[in-house]
């Protein structure tokens, strides 16, 4: 956590306890990550981005002080390159404006144009590719070869893993939060629903628990019905894509898994589901009429639990994973 305290905007996300909700959902408490406001970026995925960027130019300067000399020059001299669905080039790009380096986010066609501005304002630049999330991975991933930049993928393959693994680092900060607040509380969840895309904040949050949670949940990793990536991965045992129409749930709309998250959740996950396009817009209107604005992508949790109804003795852990601007 020290490294993202670095960053000017870093603070706790709340954890809601929503009695009235539970109630409603025939549940006996529920509990819900509001990642929405998330270091003014609206999601999670800002933990990950700015601090492998911070990582990385500590590493590559030796300097401890991110503000010094020693390491703006350095920063001055890289340039991060990542394809995105959104948010993780979000925070690619914040990360590279607020440590001094330039960031190049590539964004397939379905990327709403709104994400697009949003990353030129920070300074980096936004570079659009035809067809799927799985091409704009591939155009970095040559661009990265050919330039001699640094490629800060958030899914892993085989030979590509550490900066994955220094993102998903950084999301441990929200599995830590919670697990400070539920100690406090002295409540633990029996059930966490936890959304996937290629998986690596549903690996992260699943081995946090594994190793440091004194009371075990069932852990229920959810994955649109259009790109159950994981789903596919574990029931094949290798890494399997997993073809399909759009989804809208755009952040998760991802057809291959990353390694690490694979290898991670097929030990210490439960449950794979899927949840359908439907559902998941309304669990969006579900969350929005009790207080929390969120997509599809985000509210993908809630959809499952409906779906699953684990009962009046239940106490359920949502992510809430981003705010409207995502859409």
């Amino acid at each position: 956590m020290a490294m993202l305290q670095l960053c000017p905007v870093y603070e706790q996300t709340p954890l809601h306890v929503m009695p009235a909700f539970a109630g409603d959902l025939g549940v006996g408490a529920l509990m819900v990550k509001d990642e929405t406001r998330r270091m003014r970026l609206g999601s999670f995925k800002a933990l990950g981005g700015v601090f492998a960027v911070a990582q990385m130019i500590e590493d590559a300067s030796g300097a401890t002080d991110l503000n010094s000399e020693q390491a703006r020059t350095a920063a001055a001299s890289m340039t991060f390159i990542t394809a995105s669905a959104g948010n993780h080039g979000l925070s690619v790009a914040a990360g590279a404006r607020i440590f001094g380096a330039r960031g190049v986010i590539v964004l397939c066609s379905a990327v709403p144009e709104g994400f697009a501005e949003r990353i030129r304002k920070t300074g980096s630049e936004v570079v659009r590719v035809d067809g799927s999330y799985e091409d704009s991975v591939q155009y970095a991933i040559d661009a990265a070869e050919q330039n001699n930049w640094l490629l800060l993928a958030d899914g892993s393959w085989g030979g590509y893993t550490e900066r994955p693994a220094l993102i998903m680092e950084g999301y441990t900060v929200l599995a830590e939060e919670c697990r400070r607040e539920l100690e406090t509380a002295g409540t633990w969840p029996t059930h966490v629903f936890v959304q996937a895309g290629v998986g690596g904040l549903a690996s992260t949050l699943a081995a946090h628990i594994r190793l440091h949670w004194p009371t075990q949940p069932q852990i229920i990793v959810v994955e649109p019905e259009a790109a159950p990536c994981l789903l596919k991965s574990v029931q094949a045992g290798q890494l399997t894509r997993a073809e399909g129409p759009t989804s809208n749930m755009g952040r998760l709309d991802c057809k291959d898994a990353s390694l690490i998250a694979f290898e991670a959740l097929r030990q210490d996950a439960d449950l794979f589901v899927t949840v359908t396009d439907d559902n998941a817009e309304t669990a969006s209107r579900m969350y929005a009429s009790n207080g929390i604005q969120t997509t599809q992508s985000g509210a993908a949790p809630l959809a499952a639990l409906q779906e699953l109804d684990p009962g009046p003795d239940a106490r359920c852990l949502l992510i809430a994973t981003e705010g409207p601007e995502a859409a």
